[in-house]
């Protein structure tokens, strides 16, 4: 069992999950930043239901990027039409948390 902080900006939020209860919310990846947002009522829009099919759930990572999973090539090809990406961009449904860890959604 591994307990990890997430925080959401610029709302200031952050929570605590048990990554043994992944997944939370059902959407995105199993214990991924969308999961996590969803299941603690962080707004967090998600326009293709989590399935790495759009960028509504861009994110950029403030801290603790080595605390979420590997990019892999779909969701790297996909953040290319991200609006506002950044090279700490990841997509939220894909990113899976793996320890503390600061995001924003812009």
């Amino acid at each position: 069992m591994a307990i990890h902080r997430v925080t959401f900006l610029p709302l200031n939020v952050t929570v605590t999950v048990d990554d043994e209860k992944y997944p939370l919310a059902d959407h995105g990846r199993p214990g991924s930043l969308l999961d996590i947002a969803l299941a603690q009522d962080v707004p967090l829009e998600h326009n293709c239901g989590g399935s790495c099919a759009c960028t509504t759930c861009h994110v950029i990572v403030r801290a603790g990027e080595a605390s979420l999973s590997e990019m892999e090539p779909d969701e790297e090809d996909r953040l290319d039409m991200a609006e506002g990406l950044t090279i700490h961009s990841r997509l939220a449904c894909q990113a899976v948390v793996k320890g503390d860890v600061v995001v924003e959604i812009p």
